[in-house]
């Protein structure tokens, strides 16, 4: 049996795959993806191929916004995006 790792976050965008409303993202062959939800990765690509770390965040950050965090949480929630899979290659 391959050994494929499960994430409990998406290893582009930090979100936790739990509250991914599509259970993750797909790869090309139709599977559920284990490191990536479904905003950021969709039939085995990134839906944001060029964005880069720094990007990401302030795009996390927006979207906590929108969701009602304060501001000053953000920074805690998006600290470590840099040191994710997609990030650390």
């Amino acid at each position: 049996m391959p050994t494929t790792k499960t994430h409990k976050n998406c290893q582009s965008c930090g979100m936790p795959l739990s509250r991914d409303e599509k259970g993750g993202g797909t790869e090309r062959n139709g599977e559920k993806s284990t490191t990536y939800c479904s905003h950021c990765y969709e039939n085995g690509e990134f839906t944001l191929p060029d964005i880069t770390a720094d990007q990401m965040k302030e795009r996390v950050k927006q979207k906590l916004v929108e969701f009602g965090f304060p501001r000053f949480m953000t920074g805690l929630f998006t600290r470590n995006i840099h040191k994710l899979e997609r990030w650390s290659k």
